[in-house]
């Protein structure tokens, strides 16, 4: 019998143990799938105010994580949310039927509420002696016991309530991501902007170069893609006259599963109508960095051992410009497509034979600049070709007034100066409805209703979109984007 049959088996073992206590439990009456019960103090709250507390009676509930019997007392230790706390449990004070249930018919992993009073031990150790409990919810599998190490980190994923339960480590991150979030959004709406909703599923995929997922609408028998990004919805709101909007909702992209990638992400997209990309520079520094002092108290962090400073102003530097520093190549003097495809060989860089001038370039800056950046930088001008929804510099037309942020050699925001001119807009989506002719699944479709709108006006506006999970990795110091995410896509198990 191999190692995952033996656990396999010890598991199923235990199971028949506990249900055959369910059955003793309920043939004495005793529910073990209790009703509401009033909880008057948390776990921390005991702890940290025991000099208040001591002496008095609390109610707690929580699941039991340990025990340690001595005859006819026994202590626990009973954990909730907050952290937590010591019981202690006597067979004089509770009654011998009471502990007799506590000591034969209940589990590490069961929901306890007690009553009792608090008490520091000789030890010094905070604790609540119980006058009584309840049991609230009986746990008929077994907690693992060796549920740490890298053989395990798959099903920490698929089974996200068992890892928040033996882990409370992961419970902290995802914790301090709703206290990210928070803050986020205070930040927006203390900058004026108004947080809407825009749809999931659309009739036409844009507002990203990415592949779409496709469903189908029963009902008026049409085919839907869930969203890439809500980008084009968010400026037709700002065509109507909401000046400063923000979304922070889900993303769906129909691509590979990696420590940076999810099919399902969270986005924050935002616009500001009469501002520019360098509005979105100065958003988006100090955005992060205030969220960073405000969730984690400080601005220096660490990622993965890397000591990491968000304090502003960013590094800026343009694209063609850190090619130079990192890869050596004077990309401005390459005038044409083959000359391009040369050099990303002389590099030894793989890149399609029809590939142009710019994608080799998006290419040559993944490779060789991307690694480089690992304090915060803005990468400046990026080619027309490859930001199809962004304005084009009026002195370089072949460069638009966009940039992306990067942190440890990963992006978390993309913004531009958004092409608000409908007929420049209409020939860039016709150019990209040539690549997809060519093959290419991420280039934009057409979208006629968009174009509609940019021919009633949109103002000059600055937009950006944040990657909020990346986000959430570095002030977590979470590796992969799985770790920040409760319920990561994963391939179903044989």
């Amino acid at each position: 019998m191999n190692e995952e049959n033996a656990q396999v088996a010890d598991v199923n073992e235990i199971m028949r143990h506990r249900l055959a206590k369910l059955d003793e439990l309920r043939s004495r009456n005793i529910d073990p799938y209790g009703d509401k019960y009033e909880v008057s103090h948390t776990a921390q709250e005991i702890n940290d105010n025991f000099a208040v507390l001591e002496g008095q009676t609390v109610r707690i509930a929580g699941r039991m994580m340990g025990r340690r019997g001595h005859g006819k007392a026994s202590f626990a230790d009973l954990r909730d949310l907050s952290g937590k706390v010591q019981i202690y449990l006597k067979a004089d004070t509770i009654g011998d039927e009471q502990y007799d249930v506590f000591s034969r018919l209940i589990d590490t992993g069961d929901i306890l509420g007690v009553v009792g009073s608090v008490f520091k031990t000789k030890k010094g150790e905070v604790t609540v002696a119980a006058a009584n409990f309840t049991l609230l919810s009986k746990a008929l599998r077994p907690l693992p016991e060796k549920w740490h190490g890298l053989k395990d980190v798959e099903l920490r994923y698929r089974q996200r309530y068992v890892d928040l339960i033996a882990n409370p480590e992961v419970r902290d991150v995802f914790i301090k991501r709703t206290k990210i979030i928070q803050a986020i959004r205070r930040y927006m709406d203390k900058q004026g902007f108004l947080e809407v909703e825009t749809p999931m599923m659309h009739p036409i995929a844009g507002g990203a170069l990415a592949k779409p997922f496709t469903t189908h609408h029963n009902a008026l028998d049409m085919d839907l893609y869930l969203r890439i990004a809500p980008e084009l919805y968010l400026k037709r709101l700002t065509v109507g006259g909401l000046e400063r909007v923000y979304e922070i909702n889900r993303n769906f992209r129909n691509e590979g599963i990696s420590t940076k990638h999810n099919p399902e992400f969270t986005m924050m997209e935002l616009y500001q109508a009469y501002g520019d990309f360098k509005d979105m520079m100065s958003l988006a520094e100090n955005l992060i960095s205030q969220v960073a002092q405000e969730v984690l108290g400080t601005m220096q962090i660490t990622y993965q051992g890397q000591a990491i400073d968000l304090t502003p102003p960013w590094r800026r530097i343009s694209m063609l410009d850190a090619i130079k520093q990192y890869a050596g190549v004077d990309y401005a003097a390459v005038k044409d497509d083959a000359e391009a495809r040369q050099i990303a060989r002389n590099l030894n860089l793989h890149v399609e034979e029809k590939a142009t001038r710019s994608q080799i370039l998006d290419e040559l800056f993944e490779a060789f600049v991307e690694p480089e950046l690992l304090q915060p930088t803005f990468v400046l001008d990026y080619p027309t070709e490859i930001s199809p929804l962004a304005k084009m510099q009026k002195e370089h037309p072949e460069l638009t007034y966009r940039f992306e942020a990067f942190i440890y050699s990963r992006e978390i925001a993309n913004a531009f100066s958004e092409l608000n001119d409908p007929i420049d807009q209409k020939n860039r989506f016709l150019q990209q409805l040539a690549e997809r002719e060519k093959g290419d699944e991420e280039a934009h479709m057409m979208d006629e209703d968009y174009i509609n709108a940019l021919e009633y006006g949109l103002p000059p506006t600055g937009g950006m979109g944040i990657g909020i999970d990346r986000v959430v990795m570095f002030l977590t110091d979470s590796a992969s984007i799985r770790d920040v995410i409760l319920f990561p896509l994963m391939r179903p198990r044989e």
